[in-house]
């Protein structure tokens, strides 16, 4: 069930507010005037957040590129891969 508090909750109770979304990894929705007004989490959730949509914008990309005929064989691309390990550039 989502936490959901005031904008005068969080004015009044952020560091309760910042433990819990440290603590239980989940948003705080803030409202104002009774309406949501906004989501409140932590760094780290919000950067993980944003990891998944890279990685769904790139897994969306792949299917695009598979779907219009853009491959490649496996072994060359992780040739390339390990090609570029060893020149150091991954």
């Amino acid at each position: 069930m989502p936490n959901i508090q005031s904008s005068t909750s969080l004015r009044n109770n952020y560091n309760d507010i910042s433990t819990f979304c440290h603590e239980n990894r989940e948003p705080v929705f803030i409202t104002r005037n009774g309406q949501g007004d906004l989501a409140v989490m932590s760094i780290e959730m919000y950067e993980m957040l944003n990891g998944k949509l890279e990685l769904y914008r790139l897994l969306d990309e792949g299917r695009a590129a598979a779907k219009a005929g853009r491959t490649r064989p496996y072994e060359d691309v992780f040739n390339d891969i390990e090609q570029e390990i060893m020149d150091g550039r991954l």
